[in-house]
C-alpha cells in the first residue's frame, strides 16, 4: 500500500510545481505588460466590470491606524497594502476578476457617508465599510491581508483564519496553508484557526471569508523578509495560487 501510494503522491506533487512554476513565468510577464492597467483598475472590477467579482481582497488597517510594527519601524498596514496589491495584480493577469477595499493609505470610515463627525467611531466604521464592500459582490470571496506580532520574537511563520459561517472558508484557508507549506516555509506546522467574534470580517461574513496573518512582524527575520519585495512577490504568489486552486475546484 505505502508503496504503490508514495509514487501517486509525488506525481501529484510534481505536477503541482510544474504549474505553478508555469503560472509565475506567466504571471511576471504579464505584470510588465499590464501594470500600468492595474493601477487604472484596482478598486474596481476586472474588465471595466466584464467579469465577475469573484474575489475581494482587504489590505487591514490603514491611514492613522497603523496595526502593529516591526522592531525597525515596519509599520503593518504598509505590509498589507503591498502584498494585497501583489495578490490583485496576479489573480487579475490570470483573468480572476477581483476587487480590493482599499488602494490607499486611508481608513474607510467615512467611504459611505453614514456619519456627520466619526470621532470615537473610526475603527468601528472602518471594518463595517470593509464589510459592506465585500457583501456588494455577492458570493465573491473575502481574503483579508494581516501581518501578526508578539512579545517574544521568537515566533514566526504564516497562519490562517476562517470565518464559521460559510463551509468553503475552511477549505480555502487549509489550501492557502498548505501551498505556502509546500513552497515557502517548510518548517511551517501552523494549522488554520476558525475565527472568533473578535475578527469581526470573519464573524459576520456569510461567504467564504478567510483572514491571513502574513508573518511576525515582532520577528526581525521574517520582519525583513516582508520588507523584500522578491519575498513578498514569492508570498502573493503562494496566497494566489491556493485561490485559483480554489475557485476551479468550485467551478469558477
Amino acid at each position: 500500500m505505502n508503496g504503490a501510494s508514495a509514487p501517486g503522491a509525488r506525481a501529484k506533487t510534481v505536477i503541482k510545481f510544474i504549474a505553478l512554476t508555469v503560472v509565475a513565468a506567466l504571471v511576471c510577464a504579464a505584470l510588465g505588460r499590464l501594470s500600468l492597467m492595474f493601477e487604472r483598475r484596482r478598486g474596481v472590477a476586472s474588465s471595466a466590470g466584464s467579469v465577475p467579482v469573484l474575489v475581494v481582497i482587504d489590505a487591514g488597517h490603514g491611514g492613522e491606524d497603523g496595526g502593529t510594527s516591526g522592531a525597525d519601524g515596519t509599520r503593518e498596514k504598509d505590509v498589507n497594502l503591498a502584498v494585497a496589491k501583489s495578490v490583485f495584480d496576479m489573480l487579475s493577469a490570470s483573468g480572476v476578476g477581483c476587487v480590493m477595499t482599499r488602494t490607499e493609505d486611508k481608513l474607510l470610515y467615512d467611504e459611505y457617508g453614514d456619519l456627520s463627525d466619526y470621532t470615537g467611531k473610526k475603527k468601528v466604521y472602518d471594518l463595517k465599510n470593509r464589510l459592506r464592500r465585500a457583501e456588494e459582490n455577492g458570493d465573491a470571496v473575502l481574503v483579508s491581508i494581516h501581518m501578526n506580532a508578539f512579545s517574544s520574537k521568537k515566533y514566526s511563520g504564516l497562519q490562517v483564519y476562517y470565518s464559521p459561517n460559510a463551509s468553503g472558508s475552511a477549505v480555502l484557508a487549509n489550501l492557502v496553508q498548505t501551498t505556502v507549506r509546500t513552497y515557502l516555509q517548510p518548517e511551517n506546522d501552523r494549522e488554520t484557526k476558525r475565527a472568533g467574534k473578535s475578527i469581526y470580517l470573519l464573524d459576520r461574513i456569510k461567504t467564504p471569508g478567510i483572514l491571513i496573518e502574513c508573518g511576525f512582524l515582532s520577528n526581525d527575520e521574517e520582519c525583513g523578509k516582508l520588507n523584500d519585495q522578491g519575498y513578498r512577490q514569492k508570498l502573493a504568489l503562494t496566497i494566489s495560487s491556493a485561490i485559483w486552486e480554489y475557485l476551479a475546484a468550485n467551478g469558477k
